[in-house]
């Protein structure tokens, strides 16, 4: 009779319907803002100094993005934290003495948070001078680099930090939210940066280890002799990894890349071979949850601007991404409607960072 009964009971199980994407969607996002709303401090932001000024860019754009209303809490409050956070005298968006190396990131996440809001009249001006701002930090002929340079086109911390993917990726979608479009020069000039942190050997990158792995992924940054994050080994080879690919990807659909061009086409032959919502892929096993919620976002973000419903692996298998990573993130989550990540890796402990990662990845998955 028990292997009967366990015979109904799988039949059964199989027949039961899958959980509805956008119910999921919908419950998933609803504890993430109850989260949220309870987290927030008195003064609108959320996480601890000076961290706060760029969690809190990343909150309220999750929160914009999935739907909350800019005039209701905490949105509203978020915005207003933001708006105190306002420089006229630098343009940045980073408050009244920042830490140098909170400019770049601070100022672009809070620039995306103030164009999610919708509020041209008011925030307008603001963003302009930000995308301003953020012109001066980039690596060119200013800082007396050429196109010769690996530095030439990237974005660091600041205007004197290194530059990397992971800061010139959020450069570029602050220029994109200010407006510029794939023939700005300044989204030009981040695109030699950007070819040369492909891991493929064409006449975009000359770094002498580019053909060395040629697979087509992205690492964490071309200058200084390159470097990645796939190994704490500085002498490690440069293995490209998801979170930066999938930077990669997005960036060149913003340039204006054609899907026809060699390192469109050779990042997304690492993808389909790595397609995966269980880690950050590329990563060794010890390092499987490194970034993973910044992962997600690029993953989203970049899966949004290709255009397309489903994602075929390079095995044929049509994937529905907006339902894997919905699912992915459902189960994730913590009682408490919050994300954090164990692996308390770049930020990835703090549940306010985290769970705004998780809305704007949801966001992209509406």
């Amino acid at each position: 009779m028990l292997p009967r009964a366990l015979a109904v009971l799988a039949l059964t199980a199989s027949l039961l319907p899958a959980a509805d994407p956008k119910a999921e969607w919908k419950a998933t996002v609803d504890k993430g803002v109850a989260f949220l709303k309870a987290a927030q401090k008195p003064d609108g932001s959320w996480g601890t100094a000076p961290q706060s000024m760029g969690v809190t860019g990343v909150v309220v754009t999750g929160l914009l993005q999935c739907g909350v209303s800019p005039d209701e809490e905490p949105a509203a409050k978020g915005l207003a934290y933001i708006e105190s956070l306002v420089n006229p005298k630098a343009g940045h968006i980073a408050g009244n003495d920042p830490k140098t190396g909170l400019q770049n990131y601070v100022t672009s996440v809070n620039v995306m948070a103030l164009a999610a809001a919708k509020r041209d009249a008011k925030y307008k001006p603001v963003i302009g001078a930000a995308g301003d701002f953020l012109r001066k930090l980039q690596w060119d002929e200013g800082e007396s680099k050429t196109e010769k340079d690996d530095f030439y086109g990237g974005a660091g911390y600041d205007s004197k930090s290194r530059p990397d993917l992971s800061n010139t990726q959020f450069f570029l979608e602050a220029l994109k939210a200010a407006g510029a479009g794939q023939d700005d020069p300044a989204i030009k000039k981040a695109m030699v940066f950007v070819s040369r942190c492909q891991n493929l050997k064409t006449e975009f990158n000359d770094q002498p280890w580019a053909s060395a792995i040629n697979d087509g992924s992205f690492i964490y940054s071309a200058a200084g002799g390159g470097s990645t994050k796939t190994s704490d080994d500085p002498k490690a080879p440069l293995a490209g990894y998801g979170s930066m690919t999938y930077a990669g990807i997005k960036s060149m659909i913003y340039a204006g890349v054609s899907k026809d061009d060699p390192r469109y086409k050779a990042a997304l032959g690492w993808v389909k071979k790595n397609y995966t919502l269980d880690q950050n892929p590329g990563m060794p096993k010890a390092f499987a949850d490194r970034g993973q919620y910044y992962f997600y976002v690029t993953f989203a973000k970049a899966m949004s601007v290709m255009g397309e419903a489903t994602f075929e692996d390079d095995k044929g298998v049509k994937h529905d991404w907006k339902a894997d990573l919905i699912a992915a993130l459902a189960k994730r989550q913590k009682p408490d409607g919050s994300w954090t990540n164990e692996t308390d890796r770049w930020m990835e402990g703090d549940p306010n960072l985290v769970t705004g990662y998780a809305l704007l990845a949801l966001s992209q998955a509406k």
